[in-house]
């Protein structure tokens, strides 16, 4: 509600007084001499009380406290004001020109204007002297377990007391906010509350560390990466513990007036508004990057989780533009997010590096994408509202569809991954180490979708078929690399020693340039890396043992060859260069982004 209204609808004391409908329609059919009457017995009563609390008086009434010197006055004294008021308002609504001209209604103003100084200091001093006990925090979790509406303020009852959080605090603010509205004093009571009640809020979001018109486009990154984790963390204290609180604390103090605890919830809670904006000044702000999804997801997330608060605590129809800005900031983050994806996509996809990975290990580029989508996969289930109706543009040679639920958006980024490997893998100019590279590749993809979340998005069927896809690129590995080594064993007798001799000393020749050739050369899963040197030994070594039983009782056949042991232990000794190594290849485990400014 705007200023103005607010001034109209608290102007009663200006009106109450010449405004027959201000009264109450069933005192109308008093007369005029009668609720005079009536009204001068209520000045008389109600005058000692009120001159002598009235802060202009004295100066004992000008430095004490009412409310804290003597509750048992403090109830009478609103009880008293609350009463001149009515007959007040009878006499206006008798509307006899005898009764608004007669000199009790006159001083009945005066000492209505003395009583509400008294209220107004009262109102101020509650709220400034129990700052700490009405501070948002300790409002809500008082709130969490109990129930204000339809408390009398003033009931003794225990179970009351307890009912509105241990204190007559907040009692009191109720009883003087309900008299000073009822006498036409509202826009006063008003004032006091939202001009003190706003600087909690205002130093609450400060506290959190929440800068109002941050001009986050002419930010570095690093610095705006900085204020999207204080807003982080900000978000839920300011949702659950200060908003929510200020709520609370208003639907108490003004529970008898629905118009004037929306107006004033929806005047000191002001800046949520700024507040929720925060996500959507970033969306829009920063540039085009895959390295800044998370963040997006993370604001996202948190929106998300306190949107149903946020409708609870923002209901009046006054903070709907709250409401609405979370919509808003929750719909530009989807958009930021999708576009964030994409460009990860595009990255891969272009990916420039062309030299081969030494000894075919993992490629950098497939680290970084895996612990990528391994994160990604955490935000799960969150992430499926906001890629679940996605419609990506389609990568080249990519089959599948364009509207795809996120376990198949994950699986076709994995295949972009996939497909831009195999491409490196040309690079080898050697079917053998292309193949082992492919091999080291899809296992670690393996791997990695078996050791996080990306597990139960994709499922057991598809780990399979990728496990399998690298054995068999070990497998022609392991048939291109050993297999004539293994076919230098002729398959039948040779015709004398020196023949023989000829025959192991290619055989020995032929493996020690293999496995000098193979000397960098990685299996990088240690499990994969003893199941290779098993089918390598099994490939090679029976035979050649059998050959060389052949011709072991002529000492001098194979005198100065290697035996079948040897051979069984140089074979073991395959990709030994990897203890206490990761077999990842050198390189910066990102995709070239370069961009850290918005």
């Amino acid at each position: 509600m705007t200023r103005k209204g607010l001034r109209l609808l608290f102007d009663g004391r200006r009106r109450h007084s010449g405004d027959a409908e201000a009264g109450d329609a069933s005192s109308s059919t008093s007369s005029s001499p009668e609720v005079v009457s009536r009204l001068e017995a209520e000045v008389a009563s109600a005058e000692a009380m009120v001159v002598k609390w009235d802060p202009n008086s004295s100066a004992y009434a000008k430095i004490t406290s009412l409310f804290y010197e003597d509750r048992v006055e403090a109830r009478r004294f609103v009880a008293q004001v609350s009463s001149l008021q009515r007959r007040m308002l009878d006499v206006a609504a008798a509307g006899q020109p005898s009764g608004l001209s007669h000199p009790s209604l006159a001083r009945s103003q005066t000492l209505m204007q003395a009583a509400m100084r008294r209220l107004e200091k009262e109102f101020y001093q509650i709220l400034a002297a129990n700052r700490d006990l009405l501070d948002p925090e300790s409002v809500s979790v008082r709130s969490a377990r109990s129930s204000v509406s339809d408390i009398d303020p003033w009931d003794d009852d225990e179970t009351a007391a307890t009912a509105v959080g241990d204190s007559t605090t907040v009692d009191d603010l109720r009883a003087i906010a309900g008299a000073m509205i009822f006498a036409g004093y509202g826009k006063e009571c008003v004032r006091i509350y939202r001009t003190f009640r706003k600087s909690i809020v205002d130093d609450g979001l400060a506290r959190l560390g929440f800068e109002l018109r941050l001009q986050s486009y002419k930010m570095d990154w690093s610095v705006l990466e900085l204020k999207i984790r204080s807003w982080l963390a900000a978000a839920r204290v300011a949702v659950r513990t200060l908003f929510h609180g200020e709520r609370v604390l208003v639907d108490q103090v003004f529970a008898d007036s629905d118009v004037v605890r929306e107006a004033v919830f929806s005047t000191i809670t002001g800046d949520a508004v700024q507040f929720f904006a925060f996500p959507e000044l970033v969306a829009r702000s920063i540039k085009r990057s895959h390295d800044k999804l998370f963040r997006m997801l993370d604001m996202h997330d948190a929106l998300a989780e306190l949107w149903p608060e946020v409708g609870l605590v923002f209901s009046f129809e006054s903070t709907a533009s709250v409401r609405t800005q979370v919509v808003a900031s929750l719909a530009k983050l989807t958009e930021a997010a999708r576009e964030a994806l994409a460009d990860f996509e595009s990255a891969i996809m272009k990916e420039p590096s062309r030299s081969p990975v030494p000894g075919g290990r993992v490629h950098p580029m497939t680290r970084y994408a895996m612990n990528y989508l391994a994160l990604l996969a955490d935000y799960h289930p969150s992430a499926e509202e906001i890629f679940d109706s996605w419609q990506p543009p389609p990568p080249p040679r990519h089959s599948v569809s364009a509207t795809s639920p996120p376990p198949v958006l994950v699986a076709r980024l994995i295949e972009t991954l996939l497909l831009k490997l195999d491409g490196k893998a040309d690079a080898y100019h050697d079917a053998v180490l292309s193949h082992l590279f492919m091999a080291n590749n899809l296992q670690y993809v393996v791997n990695k979708v078996g050791s996080c979340a990306l597990r139960g998005l994709l499922g057991a069927d598809w780990s399979a078929r990728h496990a399998a896809k690298a054995r068999h690129h070990l497998a022609r590995y392991e048939r291109v690399a050993w297999g004539p080594l293994a076919a230098m064993v002729p398959a039948t007798e040779v015709s004398s020693a020196a023949e023989a001799r000829e025959r192991m000393r290619g055989f020995g020749a032929a493996l020690e340039e293999a496995l000098a050739a193979q000397a960098e050369w990685a299996v990088v899963d240690a499990a994969m890396r003893e199941e290779t040197r098993e089918r390598v030994r099994e490939m090679v070594v029976p035979a050649y043992r059998g050959f060389h039983a052949r011709w072991l009782s002529t000492a001098a056949g194979v005198a100065g060859f290697p035996t079948p042991d040897e051979v069984w232990d140089r074979l073991g000794g395959l990709f030994s260069q990897l203890s206490g190594s990761d077999g990842s290849g050198s390189g910066s485990n990102t995709l070239n982004v370069s961009n850290q400014t918005v």
